[in-house]
Formats: structure tokens, sequence, C-alpha cells
């Protein structure tokens, strides 16, 4: 990739001014890891590149330096976001803050969006969320030059980075326009921001935003609250259903999570059967009218226990922090778009699941999509590369956080907090097996003449290795073949774990319309016996073996719900005063018009309850508790846990 070089620190030290704000609006008594260096090289004038995971505290890398630049008369920081209820999200909570800040989106009337120009234009905003195609309108270009001409344009923060690039998860055109800061208002610092970008798709920011003289900031990518599952898809539906009942609800009711599927017609089966099954699930995709989807969104962010089913047109940019799980029916394209997708679970620092249901039709479907699109070979061929990373991370027989961990360049140990430390998976030597498989399919391509059809795909290739004298066998002869009969120590559905594996290690490829197999390149190594293959236990026998571990026990969920922050459980008089405060809260958030965690987030509800602070400086010591919402609600909070 391009050299991403970094900036040179300037002499004077902004930290002291950064601590105050961080303390003085955003309650928190120190930044975290690599936030404190990102946020004096931004109120110091630098532009950077920061990948940070979310949940990490990007929002407050850009934040921070805005308030603290405002402050020296700077003028206004504008942040480029793509999703409406983001910029709704984040202005509601700056605004519970004290701090000046307003959104310019297609939901605003006329006249509210001219009163919010005319406050830019008079200086008196501190921060302005737009999407870029609002960004790059002439009139909001020639309101830009108004106030650079004044030196009032303080920062661009472009959220979401990765979306300039073609080779990341999420493209969108209007981000390549966004060159433009950079060659009209040179002078203007830049800070981009993203959770997941490969080599491919940094390189791509750098060159597309302009950002080579930027400072580049990699946070550690690691979330070790989130515990990662990934289980052998067998009927998904009913599995999904035995994981949210066992880890995810209690006498409370269901956590908060989000279940995604691959295609709108699985979300509205998937949603409705869950409803049917007594859970309260929303569907989500692209296709459904703009009000509902509207409506279903806000539902999820202001409401506790919703389940939101979606595509992948779901999710970027949700705040929402009491997410405690989100699982996948499909497999994702790629490790990128599964890590941001998990990323959207535990961003409170509480715990949390990952969890994926996996199949043999993933592995086709996927490699499908990649083949049949429109996109260049070269294209493709990262495309293949990237869900090859995906596969061999799904087909893992170790610890599943230091193989996503390694992807994006970071080192680590064995987690314990994923499936596969804490209930270490059987392997088998499916070296012989791989070999009559791949045998099989070897001689269909020999048998028959050249009229006779050379591919096949699972269903007949396993009729035949097991030796099922089915209509189509006859059909072709192939009862005649030496492999007929070869595989019947194995299950259907075992075989149909080989076939999965072998497609994900690449000695399989499935071909054309019909998905049928064919061997790749390195199969001759496997059929010649250079090459061992290790397998991971079929889910029948893993079954006879014993039932794997429960993550964190049946009513985990509620447990959280009842307010263990940090992983110090409440007593029985800090809960009734946890309680209380979160009815209090759901009160204050109803008649702001905002999320209830735009008030306080659980992990401060928690501290206050168990430390039931007596007096405003003990108050304002809680983690959260700003100096705007200390003077908003603290004597109430006060009264309420004396009460308590």
């Amino acid at each position: 990739m391009a050299a991403v070089v970094e900036a040179p620190q300037t002499a004077a030290d902004p930290s002291s001014e950064a601590l105050l704000v961080l303390h003085e609006v955003f309650g928190y008594a120190a930044f975290r890891g690599a936030q404190r260096e990102i946020v004096d090289h931004v109120v110091a004038g630098g532009d950077a590149l920061v990948l940070m995971p979310t949940g990490g505290g990007k929002s407050l890398c850009y934040q921070v330096p805005a308030i603290v630049r405002q402050r020296a008369g700077r003028g206004v920081t504008v942040v480029v976001s793509p999703l409406i209820a983001l910029m709704q999200d984040q202005v509601g909570a700056l605004e519970e803050l004290g701090v000046s800040a307003a959104f310019l989106n297609s939901t605003l009337e006329g006249d509210a969006a001219r009163r919010i120009e005319r406050e830019l234009l008079a200086g008196r905003l501190t921060l302005l969320y737009a999407a870029p195609e609002r960004i790059l309108t002439p009139r909001f270009l020639a309101m830009l030059d108004s106030l650079h001409e004044r030196g009032l344009v303080s920062l661009f923060a472009i959220d979401e980075a990765h979306c300039v690039s073609q080779w990341g998860h999420d493209f969108r055109e209007e981000y390549l326009g966004l060159s433009v800061l950079h060659e009209r208002y040179a002078g203007v610092p830049r800070l981009a921001l993203t959770a997941t970008a490969d080599d491919h798709t940094r390189a791509d920011i750098v060159a597309r935003l302009q950002l080579e003289a930027a400072r580049l900031f990699v946070a550690s990518f690691d979330r070790p609250n989130i515990r990662y599952t990934i289980v052998e898809k067998d009927d998904a539906k009913r599995q999904l259903l035995a994981f949210l009942r066992d880890e995810h609800e209690g006498p409370g009711g269901m956590d908060s999570g989000i279940v995604y599927c691959q295609t709108r017609k699985k979300v509205e089966e998937t949603a409705a059967w869950l409803v049917s099954e007594g859970i309260g699930a929303l569907p989500y995709h692209a296709g459904l009218d703009a009000e509902v989807r509207r409506r279903n969104q806000d539902r999820f962010q202001r409401e506790e226990g919703v389940v939101m089913v979606a595509t992948i047109a779901f999710g970027m940019g949700i705040d929402k922090p009491d997410v405690r799980f989100v699982a996948h029916l499909d497999l994702p394209k790629n490790i990128e778009g599964y890590y941001q997708e998990t990323g959207r679970a535990g961003r409170d620092g509480l715990p949390a699941d990952a969890w994926m249901a996996y199949g043999l039709a993933d592995v086709v479907n996927q490699r499908r999509m990649i083949d049949e699109g429109e996109a260049d070979e070269e294209f493709k061929r990262v495309q293949r590369t990237k869900l090859d990373a995906l596969l061999a991370l799904a087909e893992a027989h170790d610890c599943r956080r230091v193989r996503l961990l390694a992807y994006f360049g970071e080192g680590s140990k064995p987690c314990g907090n994923c499936d596969n430390c804490l209930t270490p998976p059987a392997t088998w030597d499916g070296t012989e097996a791989a070999r009559k498989l791949l045998s099989c399919i070897y001689r269909f391509h020999q048998h028959g003449g050249w009229r006779a059809p050379r591919h096949f795909g699972a269903v007949h290739l396993v009729d035949v290795l097991r030796g099922k004298r089915t209509e189509r066998v006859e059909q072709y002869g192939h009862a005649e073949l030496s492999t007929f009969g070869v595989g019947a120590d194995l299950s259907e559905s075992q075989w149909r774990g080989v076939i999965r594996q072998l497609l994900a290690l690449g000695h399989l490829r499935a071909e054309g319309e019909f998905n049928t197999l064919a061997l790749s390149e390195s199969a001759r190594a496997v059929l010649r016996g250079e090459v061992e293959v290790r397998l991971r236990v079929p889910a029948e026998k893993a079954a006879r073996a014993g039932r794997v571990r429960k993550g964190r026990g049946a009513g985990r969920g509620d447990g959280v719900r009842a307010g263990a922050a940090a992983g110090l459980p409440l007593d029985g008089e800090a809960l009734a005063r946890f309680a209380v405060l979160k009815a209090w809260r759901t009160e204050v958030a109803r008649a702001h018009n905002v999320p209830a965690y735009v008030v306080f987030n659980d992990a401060s509800l928690a501290q206050m309850a168990r430390e039931c602070p007596a007096s405003l400086p003990a108050l304002g010591a809680i983690s959260g508790v700003g100096a705007k919402k200390l003077e908003r609600y603290g004597e109430e909070i006060l009264r309420l846990l004396a009460a308590g």
C-alpha cells in the first residue's frame, strides 16, 4: 500500500485541555488505549487515519478535539457520516452533554434546515453531521467556503472511511468525492476513521482521500468481552432458538440482539418464526418501506429486549451499547464484514456473544456469487482470498480470536473465551476419506464417454460414496465405479461435513449454476497421499461424545441486565437501586426523545447502584457523569438513591 508516514508532533501539549474536556463533558477520568495520542495529534492540527474496533471509542477521537478546538476559536467540526440514524443519535447524545451539535439530512423540513444553516454560518455549532452527498452539493460547499474564509472550519472527521474503497466490504460511490475537502480546504486537518480495513482498503483510503501525509493509528482489534462461537449448521432456526433460550433469556425477558440473514425472504421468515416462538423480533432489509425500516430501527434503539433480524443493510453506525449478541444464520462475505457485524455486540464492555451457524451451502453460495459477479478477475481474486480467510476461521480447530486478530496483523495468545478454547474440538485424520471423495469426482470425469455429464453435485456424490442405488446413479452407471460404496462407514451428514471442509481448504471448488463439484489444483497432492488432511469430528460423532458445555448458563443475559458491570455483580439492595434508576432513565429518555443509553448507559447506572453516592461530588466521580448531566440530573439521582 502507499506509505502512511507519521506527521511530526507539534511542540504544544494539548493533553491537559483534552483531559479536562473528557472529564467535564463526558464524565470519564482517562482516555482508553490509543485515544489520548490520537486526540493530542488531532487537536494539534495533524491529519490521521484511525483503525479502531467498534466499541473502541472512535467518536471521542473527534468529539474531544472538536470541543477543544472550538473553545480555542477554530470553529466547527464537520463529521461525514453515511447514516441518518447515527447522526441523530450522536447529536442527541451530545446535546445531553451540553455540546452544541446538529445534523443536516433529508429528515429535516426546510425551516429546520435553514435554522441549522444559520447557526452554522454564525459559528455557533461545535459539530455538524452530514452525509457525503450533502457535503458535496454547491450549497453546502458555499457555506464551507464562507466559514473557511473566516477561519471557522476546525476539522473534517470522515467516519466509516472504508466506504471509500472498492476493496472494502461496504463501498459507497459518494465517498469518492470527499477528496475535494483536501483540495479545497488544504489547511483544515482531516481525521478518517474505520473499524475494519485490510492492506488493500487502507491503501485505497490513503489514495482516494489524499492522506499520504497522515499519521496512522492502529488500535488493538481485540474485543475480549465477545465470545466467538461457530456451529455446524443443521436446522439453523432451531439452533438459533436454542442459543437464544440458553444464553440470552432470563426471568426479565430476552436480551437485545441482532440476527443476520443473507436474503430478504429469510429475514422475514426468521423474524416471523421468532415472533411465533414468543420472541420480540423485527425485520429489517432494503426492500421494506422506508417508514417501516425507520420505525423498526427506532424501536431497536430505544426499547430493551428487541431482536432485529436483518440483512447487512442494517447495522453500520448503530451505537446501542447493550446489544448482547450478534448471530449469523448465513456466512458473511469476508472477515471484515464478520468483524464489523459481530463488533456491534457488547459495546458497553459487558459479556456478549458472536454466534454463527455455518454449512456446506454457505461455502458453495459465497464462492458462486464471487465467480458469477460482474467484477474484473483481479477483484474476484481478492474476494476469493478474503473468503478463504473466513472459511479458515470457521473451520479452525484452534483459538478463533488468535486467527481473527492475525488477519488484521495482530498477534495474540489463546483467549479462553471462544468455543474452541472452552471446548477444544475433536479432530480426525480425514486423509483417506478425502482421497476417496476426490477419487470419486475424478472418476465421474472419466466415466461415461463424452455425452455424459462430467461433474455432479454433493447429493449425488454422497449417494455414490455410500453405495446408494438411486435412479440417477443407475442412469449414469455410477454403481460400476470402483468408488461406489467405499464410504458406507460415514453418514450422509458426515460426508457433507467432509465436502464442506475440503471446499474450505481449497481442494474442491463448486462450479456453475448447479454448484457441481470439481477438483482444484491442490487436490492432486491429496490424492497422491502427499498432504495430510485433518478434519473436525462431524457433528454426529461430536454429539455422541457428550453435550457441548454451555457458555455462561441459562439466564446469563438477565444477570447482565441486572447490572453486572466490569464483572462485578450487584447484591440485592444494589439490584433494587439499579431497577429504580433504570425506570427513571426510561422516563427521562422518553421525555427527551432519545434512546435510554444516551441519558446514562447500564455501566454508569450499575456503578451508581453499587456505590450509592450521597453527594454531588461523589456522584460526579461516577464514570459517564459529566458536568452537564450532574447539573441536570444530580439532585434527582441522589434522591432516588437515598429513597432506595
